[in-house]
């Protein structure tokens, strides 16, 4: 569940190994919650939920005075997610601060989910001037499951995001502060020593990032596979059979490298 104000309604996801055993057991204790579907079963259920963002919705179901809707994602559904960012629907919220209630020990998935907030952390940079504060970071993370660049998102979206980070900044800052210290492209302003750069970090302080050509492609090398078949997607001419290595390192020297990440995250040309 999400960080945010009582009024809101509560946002759970449950990541289950068996979807089809868990649809049978929640049918046969909350029917309720489920729309006339319910009446196919959970193989038909757990089959609908595999489409688009591997994910199935019970809304509006009223939980000790409040309101609240779930989601159900098969574990593998959401490793795959995490990991390449095939949809960005979950992981983009898991960039955003949120609360763990249980979770198993499945390696894979702990690995996921810290790789999803590096990757959040990498795009964001490419995205970002050479020089930014660490709440232009948190707003461009939390931009990135709308359309890619924060600074591009306009009207109501865009005060959603503002919405997320503001209240929430102690939050981010303890989601990916760990991340962030033990990044060797990430360069603390005034040539702060690390314990430093560390004490600071739990208020706000201002962030460099390596532009050059090299520090850009390693960033692109880092990106999320799904992005990185997005860029290469846009920067190809047709019938050119050129590797993914080739094609980011030819944007990797682009001075509107940002940008061209931007297209691909959100899906324009």
């Amino acid at each position: 569940s999400s960080c945010y104000p009582q009024t809101n309604m509560l946002d759970f996801v449950f990541a289950v190994d068996d979807a089809v055993t868990w649809h049978m057991m929640n049918l046969s204790k909350n029917s309720s919650h489920y729309s006339f579907l319910k009446f196919f079963g959970p193989k038909k259920i757990s089959t609908i939920q595999r489409y688009g963002a591997g994910i199935y919705y019970n809304t509006l179901v009223p939980c000790n005075g409040r309101m609240i809707k779930y989601g159900v994602i098969s574990t593998d559904a959401l490793i795959e997610d995490l990991f390449h960012w095939k949809t960005l629907y979950v992981a983009g919220r898991l960039q955003k601060p949120v609360k763990i209630l249980a979770q198993n020990e499945n390696s894979r998935l702990q690995a996921a989910l810290v790789h999803n907030l590096k990757s959040a952390v990498t795009a964001s940079f490419l995205m970002l001037p050479e020089s930014f504060s660490e709440e232009d970071l948190y707003l461009q993370i939390a931009g990135l499951s709308y359309s890619g660049d924060f600074r591009m998102i306009i009207g109501e979206d865009k005060s959603k995001v503002q919405n997320i980070v503001k209240p929430n900044v102690s939050h981010f800052q303890k989601l990916y502060s760990p991340i962030l210290q033990d990044c060797p492209q990430v360069v603390y302003k005034h040539h702060l020593g690390r314990l430093e750069a560390m004490f600071l970090m739990s208020y706000f302080c201002n962030i460099q990032v390596d532009k050059s050509p090299e520090g850009q492609f390693a960033q692109l090398m880092a990106l999320p596979k799904t992005l990185q078949q997005k860029i290469t997607a846009l920067v190809n001419p047709p019938g050119k059979n050129r590797d993914v290595e080739e094609i980011l390192l030819q944007v990797a020297h682009d001075p509107d490298c940002g940008f061209v990440v931007h297209q691909g995250r959100s899906g324009s040309v």
